[in-house]
């Protein structure tokens, strides 16, 4: 029996009991990919982005073990749910214009002491500062670098568009504006280097795209590491008690990691491995959350059809961005109809020993958005689901 055959043997019993539509993560496939990621990370403590992860049982899981400190939000009102449940070192890693919830973290000290908010403007103090209604607690505050790599005098620009802040004297002149403001303190450095923790460099079927995406992320690695440094150290100047400068990825924590300026590293779909995490020549993992559909319908010769399955990620539009089918190996989607939102066609020889009821297996394309989906993942061991937690969407959080 195949390794992936074995897998779905395992699942199917420890699943049996459960009717489809339902999530899974196998608790040995992520903490193994958990126990890789601080291999990768040499020492430098793993900040937990909870975008990917979306599960706060999941979260407690992983940041319980050695290697791991923190957590990364994606909204401001995730950063303050966390924190009242009992996180205590919360960097919200985009800025916000959520005016009740600074009033909320301004007028809180629990709160105020937990959270740390991202900044890349001078307006985001002014906003701050306006929404505080009465609230006197200091902000916590970070500034995000941006991280993209230019070329050719500017005219061609790889990366993200996130922060406007490049240079060390764009930081340092935000690192004073924050130094001369009451309520504010400068803790930290956020740099999101998308395009290289981000983006595979081993494509399927596409050798020259590949080739050229290694050759673009050799020269991001070697444009970023000097400019970063640069930067903290412009940024030190002003805060020399400066807590923590962030950077890196799934893709990228061996790279990040080895950087002297960089103190922590920021990960999370590395957790689950969804399939936009294949294509890399620096890592592999183990898929560790999947999905399932049940066959409810045997249309004719090689083919079946389940339930649902149209669940698109994020992001341009693409094939990558669909789900695949994972287990049984050899099905695929009708080129015709693709994943559907009621119901999903998928074509192969296998599909013939599929009885209605059976379950068939996906992997989705990144990492949390499959947590927007399920309100419970079943977490497996072995062969016996040994828990079933809520994720955000059975916590009745929907943050975005």
């Amino acid at each position: 029996m195949t390794a992936p055959a074995a897998d779905r043997a395992r699942y199917d019993r420890a699943t049996a009991h459960l009717d489809a539509p339902l999530a899974i993560v196998d608790l040995d496939a992520f903490d193994a990919n958990a126990d890789d990621l601080v291999r990768r990370a040499a020492g430098k403590p793993v900040r937990v982005a909870s975008k990917s992860v979306r599960c706060r049982a999941l979260l407690e899981r992983v940041l319980a073990r050695d290697g791991f400190q923190g957590i990364m939000s994606f909204t401001l009102a995730e950063s303050l749910w966390l924190a009242r449940s009992g996180f205590d070192d919360v960097l919200l890693a985009y800025p916000s214009a959520d005016r009740s919830g600074f009033a909320e973290l301004a007028a809180d000290p629990k709160l105020a002491g937990a959270v740390t908010v991202m900044i890349d403007d001078v307006a985001h103090l002014d906003l701050i500062d306006a929404a505080r209604d009465g609230g006197r607690e200091v902000v916590r505050v970070c500034l995000e670098l941006d991280t993209s790599l230019k070329l050719l005098g500017g005219r061609v620009r790889v990366g993200a568009l996130r922060s406007p802040l490049r240079s060390p004297a764009q930081l340092a002149e935000l690192a004073r504006a924050v130094a001369r403001r009451p309520g504010f303190k400068l803790v930290g450095i956020m740099a999101y280097e998308g395009h290289i923790a981000g983006v595979g460099d081993s494509v399927a079927g596409r050798p020259f795209r590949s080739r050229a995406i290694r050759l673009m992320q050799a020269a991001a690695k070697r444009e970023l590491v000097e400019r970063r440094a640069a930067v903290v150290r412009a940024v030190r100047a002003v805060a020399p008690d400066l807590e923590f400068v962030n950077g890196g990825g799934t893709g990228s924590v061996q790279h990040t990691a080895a950087e002297d300026a960089v103190t922590e590293i920021a990960a999370g779909s590395g957790l689950y491995v969804p399939r936009l995490f294949d294509n890399y020549t620096s890592f592999s993992g183990r898929p560790a959350a999947l999905f399932a559909q049940p066959v409810v319908r045997r249309p004719g010769v090689g083919v079946v059809t389940v339930l649902g399955g149209g669940y698109p990620a994020s992001g341009a539009a693409g094939p990558d961005r669909l789900p695949v089918p994972y287990l049984p190996e050899g099905l695929s989607y009708d080129p015709q109809e693709g994943p559907g939102e009621v119901q999903t066609p998928l074509l192969g020889s296998v599909a013939d020993d599929l009885l209605i009821g059976d379950k068939v297996w996906f992997r989705h394309a990144k990492a949390g958005e499959l947590c927007e989906r399920f309100d419970t993942l079943h977490l497996i061991e072995g062969d016996a689901v040994t828990a079933t937690v809520p994720t955000y969407r059975g916590e009745g959080q929907t943050f975005l």
